[in-house]
């Protein structure tokens, strides 16, 4: 039967081994061979500093991104917060395309809505207001004009005030406002949303305007690896070993 698979926040990283070869497993299994196509909603990388990054690790995962594409399964990319600075020659290196902050797509006969999901935490005042910045073309002009070696600083410096400040801030700011997921269900005419970010696996059925939604929110792959495994049917979390 046809299916459609959902990952997000991997955050690959040359220190953390085990999620590399993870991942690169996961693209050699008849599951992923046998999709429609895999869509990543977002922070593939733990940090992207530009397209001109010549890290071996990185390589790797291009090289086995490429070698995914060109068999011809589809590969969908969403910018992450940690990865926002992933640009085209990425794309023409490995074959992915890349889509919109948020966009709906047809999952068989069901609109649905792919994020990233850090814009839907709008009570996290402080983080939002830094995306902002960084989202700005001026800054990341000026940011991607820096020597490589001081944009890896820069990634490094900016890593560990982000783990400083979530060790600070609750779980309830930190988490998706209704009110968001809302206003992007409506913005899209859609009744089911499919997104990453918060790091929290779950299925969350609701009512909105009189009908029935869903949330579906992909885990990261620092705890359990898992996948959204879709079909014209149903939809399942799955782990990936």
């Amino acid at each position: 039967m046809s299916h459609t698979l959902f990952i997000a926040d991997l955050h690959l990283d040359e220190r953390q081994a085990d999620t590399a070869v993870l991942f690169l497993k996961f693209l050699k299994q008849p599951l992923l061979k046998q999709a429609d196509a895999l869509y990543i909603l977002g922070d593939l990388f733990e940090a992207w500093v530009g397209d001109d990054d010549d890290l071996p690790f990185h390589q790797t995962i291009k090289t086995a991104l490429a070698q995914t594409t060109d068999k011809g399964i589809p590969l969908y990319l969403l910018h992450g917060n940690r990865d926002f600075l992933l640009g085209q020659a990425f794309c023409r290196q490995t074959g992915c395309v890349l889509l919109a902050d948020s966009v709906a797509i047809d999952l068989y006969g069901e609109k649905t809505v792919l994020m990233h999901g850090d814009r839907l935490c709008t009570q996290d005042i402080a983080y939002l207001s830094m995306r902002q910045q960084m989202r700005n073309p001026l800054w990341q002009q000026q940011f991607l004009a820096k020597p490589l070696y001081q944009r890896r600083q820069i990634a490094q410096q900016l890593r560990q005030q982000s783990q400083s400040a979530v060790e600070q801030k609750s779980a309830a700011i930190m988490d998706a406002s209704p009110s968001a997921v809302e206003q992007v269900l409506r913005q899209h005419q859609a009744r089911c949303l499919i997104h990453g970010h918060i790091h929290r696996l779950a299925q969350h059925d609701f009512v909105w305007a009189g009908q029935a939604c869903q949330r579906w929110v992909l885990g990261d792959w620092g705890k359990t690896a898992s996948v959204l495994y879709c079909n014209e049917k149903n939809k399942q979390f799955q782990t990936i070993a």
